[in-house]
């Protein structure tokens, strides 16, 4: 089994890394783990108790491994740079509701996803070490009766299913959990076979489920992210619904696209309509031209590089929508 059937290319991920540019460090990398007692190895640790809901983020690629290294140098400042300022891109869909965490971590670089498995794996571990260690960290000194959302785009949603894979069988994690928001990824039969806690999405509102879908104009029907013999579960982020039914673009409140500081520089509302490809799992979506919005080194039709601009507006949304009846369920057990 390789990289380029059940993950990320190399090209899938270097348009990912197009987000940023990035840069990667000297030395040992594998040899000098965070510490995530020190402040300074988290990107945001903004804890804000009027916010109702925390949001453990974590970060897509953006080390491009150019100087023939595996993970990215966490302590590089330039790296810090890029990687802050990939996360400002999305953070706008989580930030009016929660507190936002996320930590540095030794990310895979870009050349890791041309391997095969056996190669590839190891260096994949030693960036989920890292996440898996900053979000123990995180729980294990932070208010844990808060509502928790988990949030990551490309390898950063897979780190989300790894983590969840392993540690959220536990009523300790999982009880908090509003959801996970695993963007540009996919979620496999599978794995949720052998991981029966991981459970897709099925509506707008429900609880301690997975979000994701994978952005792809109509005829394609290969990709990176979900290989041609791959399906793959997903919710339509316009329509909330699983199965082919199309959501018109009327239904779309807006695509924004942003900056490394955040900032929203263009906002298009009823930017697409979108369905579930029903064979594939993935998110087709027939209004979008590949000419405005280019894969870069994807196959033409490829939009992963869009896949939280094309619909960031509806996803804001849900995320406020999800969270209040997860809140809603936690005073009705209370009461009860």
């Amino acid at each position: 089994m390789s990289y380029n059937k059940f993950a990320l290319s190399v090209s899938g991920f270097l348009a990912a890394a197009l987000i940023l540019s990035s840069c990667s460090g000297s030395g040992d990398i594998a040899d000098k783990a965070p510490d995530y007692s020190d402040k300074n190895n988290w990107a945001f640790w903004n804890s804000d108790e009027s916010k109702p809901a925390d949001v453990f983020i974590v970060c897509p690629t953006v080390d491009m491994g150019r100087n023939g290294n595996m993970n990215g140098d966490m302590y590089s400042q330039s790296y810090r740079n890029s990687f802050v300022g990939a996360l400002n891109m999305e953070l706008g869909i989580y930030s009016g509701e929660a507190s936002i965490y996320a930590p540095f971590y030794r990310q895979a670089s870009f050349p890791v996803y041309s391997m095969n498995e056996e190669e590839g794996e190891p260096y994949l571990q030693l960036a989920y070490s890292d996440v898996k260690d900053a979000f123990i960290y995180y729980s294990e000194n932070c208010d844990e009766t808060r509502p928790l959302i988990l949030a990551g785009y490309s390898q950063g949603a897979d780190m989300v299913i790894r983590l969840m894979s392993e540690l959220f069988d536990e009523s300790r994690y999982s009880d908090r959990l509003a959801a996970a928001y695993a963007i540009g990824w996919r979620l496999t039969e599978e794995q949720t076979e052998n991981y029966p806690w991981l459970r897709p999405a099925q509506g707008e509102t429900d609880t301690g489920v997975i979000i994701m879908y994978s952005t792809e104009a109509e005829h394609v029907s290969s990709s990176p992210i979900v290989g041609a013999d791959i399906h793959t579960y997903s919710i339509n982020p316009l329509n909330w619904k699983t199965d082919g039914t199309y959501a018109d673009k009327s239904l779309n409140p807006g695509a924004c696209f942003v900056d490394r500081s955040g900032k929203i520089t263009s906002e298009i509302p009823a930017f697409t309509g979108a369905y579930i490809d029903e064979k594939r799992g993935t998110l087709k979506v027939p209004d979008v031209s590949e000419s405005d919005y280019p894969a870069k080194l994807f196959d033409e039709g490829v939009f992963h590089l869009y896949d939280f601009k094309f619909f960031y507006r509806s996803l804001q949304k849900n995320v406020s929508k999800r969270l209040d009846a997860f809140i809603a369920e936690q005073e009705a057990d209370s009461a009860a």
